[in-house]
């Protein structure tokens, strides 16, 4: 048997020193290929003394979800860049953003550059030092918020390496519904991966995203995205708050780690 270990590295991001990137791997046997889920907002996923806003416990669910017999999952957990988090992780491609004065330090989309980060260089590197499956089916990416939209967009932009994504309270709001019905209809070829959506309603927050998200549910809806590729998920009494994503996670995992009776 081998020992969990949580791993830390940097590296190259644009304009900056370096971006710090760690790997959680559960126990598991000698030679044991593991799947693995990308995970947006490194600082709030472990530790609570990370974030002013608390975090995710996510060691203690997968720790978890591994006890309960699911099975063991990689976590890699990529850092934001602080400040210029809300311009990289807001794609421009989707369209204009309409809706900029829910992030306070908003100048510029650069979705897109946050995006190859994640499939050039940090997918390679995980791939080459650690214990994981490299099939789609076994790769997801989620997030929250602002992490939530770029996970989408990332996990829908390379359809044939991600087989799920996770979008909690994902800021859909920022784009209009025309640009949305744009972007996503050019998406329907190929195999299209697992789309876990949450959102709550209980502050106003997020009740302008529980808006959003139903009408790019319909939007799905209506380009035919396969129904048993979805699962929304709504908690009305839920804020836009780590509480209820490290709640809507357990859930997630879950089902990410039940596909294809894994």
């Amino acid at each position: 048997m081998v020992d969990a270990t949580l791993s830390a590295f940097l590296l190259p991001y644009p304009n900056s020193q370096g971006r710090r990137v760690r790997v959680y791997v559960p126990a598991h046997e000698e030679g044991e290929l593991l799947p693995v889920i990308y995970m947006l907002d490194g600082q709030n996923l472990f530790y609570e003394d990370e974030s002013p806003w608390g975090c995710w416990h996510i060691l203690e669910t997968v720790e978890e979800a591994r006890e309960e017999g699911l099975g063991g999952v990689i976590i890699v957990a990529i850092d934001n860049g602080g400040i210029n988090r809300d311009n990289e992780l807001t794609p421009a491609s989707i369209g204009e953003v309409v809706c900029p004065n829910e992030m306070d330090n908003y100048t510029e989309s650069r979705g897109e550059e946050f995006d190859r980060f994640v499939v050039k260089f940090v997918m390679p590197y995980v791939e080459a030092r650690f214990p994981v499956r490299k099939d789609r089916a076994s790769t997801a990416i989620c997030g929250s918020s602002s992490g939530g939209l770029q996970s989408f967009f990332t996990g829908l932009e390379h359809r044939d390496r991600f087989g799920m994504i996770g979008a909690f309270s994902p800021a859909f709001l920022l784009y209009s519904i025309q640009s949305w019905q744009n972007w996503l209809a050019r998406k329907m070829d190929g195999e299209l991966p697992y789309l876990y959506i949450y959102s709550g309603n209980g502050d106003q927050l997020e009740q302008k995203i529980y808006f959003s998200t139903e009408l790019v549910s319909n939007v799905l809806m209506n380009l035919e995205y396969p129904d048993d590729l979805i699962t929304e998920d709504v908690v009305f009494d839920n804020c836009h708050n780590e509480e209820a994503w490290e709640e809507t996670f357990a859930d997630f995992l879950e089902e990410f780690l039940s596909l294809d009776d894994r």
